[in-house]
């Protein structure tokens, strides 16, 4: 029997995408007769519910919410463990993995954000991650990623040969699976997301309040944790009766925030995939993102796009959309054919290819 540990030290049910990402893989991953994995969770990750994982949980003791603690336990503790648990390989699938270690590795880098945008990144944090995903990728033996951008961006910073990075798309519908009918609301139009700065909502705040205040639609935001940076920007622009800014959701409150919107808009700076668009598409519902490369991979000719550094250019790609009854229908259906090419079911039959490639090459 093979054993594969899963390094879920980073799993807190807060850190969004690279979270659903492993969530829907390892839910979906494909039995088989020679391979056992087990996950080194996170204390946070411990003590929730992790039926979907298709293994053995260990929890590691390490605090994923505790910066500190979780960088040594990426970059010291992971390796103590396959070595004490016998693994024959680790899938670190979270950017972040073992500063050296004894059992090869296959590392998921999702996006290079503090390579190409330190800026968007806090403090000296990008520093301290762009010294780790360098490392971590140099000794991986294979690197998997989401997206063809991502790809270009690991060969072109990383100097990992393109023969050795396996791309593997990711996919938009959750747990809860697509919900495309129901009545949408006229006026509601959805933003998914943390607060990073690439995320570029005050843009998007600035693009709602340059809306006629007696067509202006209901934004609401999700994805807040502990106090909303930006509230004030809300408050500047006195935007309070147009806006709902919302923390962390689960995923069934998600969807009906998907089902019922009139649009999702996802005004983005850089991403290594771009999950809510996908999200979106998959339940019918309206999208109007960034003109950026990696969400022409994902999105293809069914959403609008805007240009995310023009507060102008997106509060007309929100008009545009909620002036036509005829567009939004158009859209919806180019979205749902557009998400049924991508497949959570795929995505974790190509990430079991990519981990037997890698023991294959042990």
């Amino acid at each position: 029997m093979t054993r594969v540990l899963v390094d879920l030290l980073f799993f807190t049910g807060k850190k969004g995408g690279m979270e659903s990402y492993v969530r829907e893989v390892y839910g979906r991953m494909p039995s088989h007769p020679e391979i056992e994995f087990v996950g080194l969770a996170s204390t946070e990750l411990a003590a929730t519910d992790t039926s979907w994982f298709p293994g053995t949980i260990v929890d590691s003791g390490v605090s994923g919410e505790n910066r500190a603690a979780w960088a040594l336990g990426e970059l010291f503790g992971v390796s103590r463990f396959a070595r004490r648990l016998d693994a024959d390989l680790v899938h670190c699938p979270a950017n972040l993995g073992p500063a050296r270690s004894r059992v090869p590795v296959v590392l998921t880098i999702h996006d290079l954000l503090p390579f190409r945008h330190p800026e968007y990144v806090p403090g000296p944090y990008a520093r301290v991650l762009r010294a780790m995903i360098r490392r971590a990728a140099r000794r991986a033996c294979r690197v998997l990623t989401v997206s063809r951008a991502s790809r270009d961006d690991i060969v072109r910073y990383l100097s990992v040969p393109a023969a050795r990075v396996d791309v593997v798309p990711l996919s938009g519908t959750g747990r809860a699976g697509a919900v495309a009918g129901g009545p949408r609301l006229d006026d509601q139009v959805l933003a998914v997301g943390n607060r990073m700065p690439h995320k570029n909502f005050p843009l998007l705040l600035e693009a709602l309040a340059l809306l006629p205040a007696e067509s202006r639609p209901r934004l609401v935001v999700t994805g807040g944790h502990g106090a909303d940076p930006l509230t004030p920007v809300v408050e500047r622009l006195g935007l309070g009766p147009w806006v709902s800014l919302h923390g962390w959701l689960d995923p069934t409150e998600l969807d009906a925030l998907y089902a019922e919107s009139t649009m999702v808009v996802f005004p983005t700076l850089f991403e290594g995939f771009g999950l809510p668009p996908l999200e979106a598409m998959s339940r019918g519902c309206p999208v109007v993102c960034s003109d950026l490369p990696v969400l022409h991979e994902v999105a293809g000719d069914a959403a609008a796009y805007v240009d995310p550094h023009s507060a102008a250019s997106v509060a007309r790609g929100i008009g545009d959309v909620l002036a036509s009854t005829e567009t939004r229908e158009r859209m919806s259906l180019a979205g749902l054919a557009r998400a049924a090419e991508f497949s959570w079911e795929r995505t974790a039959r190509q990430t079991l290819d990519s981990l037997q490639r890698a023991l294959a090459e042990r």
